[in-house]
């Protein structure tokens, strides 16, 4: 007797294909900043040493200017997408499987919050709001981050809507 794998809603491809996109794209990410290194560097050390920024008095104590602190952040970041990279990769192919739609939701959803940790509390809050990065000019990556931010976070929405269990006769 063959058992014919269970058909996919429309709900489980939605999450699969979100998924994929974002393992896609911060696997893409992460590849960029660990062959292309020095670009983003560049960027997170102007971030934290908070040196095009209005240079407010009351802010400037927030600055980190020490090259290995800002390199080792920057090395933990690109850990951290490699390492989201993997799961969102890993949610995919068990979306694709359809084997078992909750253990995909489970795995899809601790990548999901990685990016929402990594742009949301890291970009957004601690880089944006911290270190000022909305006060320059040339050094912002707000708005990419709140793109990445906004779709991770429908994606993980998509990824928790309740499943439609069909009736078994």
């Amino acid at each position: 007797m063959t058992t014919n794998p269970p058909r996919h809603t429309g709900l489980c491809l939605a999450a699969g294909v979100l998924t994929g996109i974002l393992a896609l794209y911060i696997a893409l990410v992460a590849l960029g900043n660990i062959t292309d290194f020095g670009t983003n560097q560049q960027f997170v050390r102007h971030v934290l040493a908070m040196d095009t920024t209005f240079k407010d008095d009351d802010l400037m104590w927030r600055a980190v200017t020490s090259t290995g602190l800002q390199d080792t952040a920057y090395v933990l970041i690109i850990v951290w997408e490699t390492v989201a990279a993997l799961v969102l990769v890993w949610g995919t192919c068990l979306w694709a499987r359809r084997r078992d739609d909750d253990f995909a939701r489970r795995i899809s959803t601790y990548g999901l919050l990685m990016l929402v940790l990594l742009f949301g509390a890291g970009f957004i809050a601690i880089g944006g709001e911290w270190f000022a990065m909305w006060q320059s000019k040339t050094w912002n990556g707000l708005d990419a981050a709140t793109r990445v931010f906004l779709l991770s976070g429908i994606a993980l929405i998509v990824n928790q809507l309740p499943a439609r269990r069909e009736a078994t006769t």
